[in-house]
């Protein structure tokens, strides 16, 4: 069960639920120099493996004059190639959705509105709305999600179209939940 101030939100904290992982970063990447963040970046094979991505290609013998000494000269496109791997080794990438948060029967408590009709479902004896997501279009919001730019406004609006819709219809003049809290089990 996830709650939330708008329908969004209560997904995003359900999707989490399920195990889901946002993009984050590493909190130990915290370097602001191109040689400390060079430094820890040669320290592991994740690391090398970021210099590699962002095209750095220099002798071994380089390296090592870069590495022992601080204020060697280094050019800036290195610099900046550096600060690319470093950002990109710093990054955990999210998870994909759970497959069983796509096939997951939705009970959305809140208000709901479609065309003039707005009920409090699942409260006052009225039943929550039940959406089944095996009938969902997933691909948008899984994509969002894995791009780190499904805010809980576009989960709210994606969930909308490719999965409400997708399950019981677009009805009269669409789906709107204008309420000020939701539950989502």
């Amino acid at each position: 069960m996830a709650r939330g101030a708008a329908l969004g939100e209560a997904l995003s904290h359900l999707l989490r639920d399920h195990g889901a992982r946002p993009a984050g970063r590493l909190t130990s990447y915290r370097a602001k120099q191109w040689h400390a963040q060079l430094v820890q970046l040669t320290a592991t094979r994740h690391g090398y493996e970021a210099l590699e991505r962002a095209g750095l290609t220099v002798t071994t013998r380089t390296l090592i004059h870069w590495l022992s000494e601080p204020e060697y000269a280094v050019r800036r496109s290195y610099q900046e190639q550096i600060r690319t791997a470093y950002e990109d080794a710093a990054t955990t990438p999210a998870t994909p959705l759970p497959p069983d948060f796509k096939v997951h029967q939705f009970r959305i408590t809140g208000t709901v509105q479609i065309a003039r009709d707005t009920r409090d479902r699942g409260t006052g004896g009225e039943a929550p709305l039940r959406i089944d997501g095996r009938n969902g279009a997933w691909a948008r919001i899984e994509q969002a999600w894995l791009t780190d730019q499904l805010t809980d406004e576009a989960f709210e609006e994606y969930f909308i179209d490719d999965v409400v819709v997708e399950d019981i219809g677009d009805g009269t003049d669409g789906w709107q939940f204008p309420g000020s809290w939701y539950q989502v089990v």
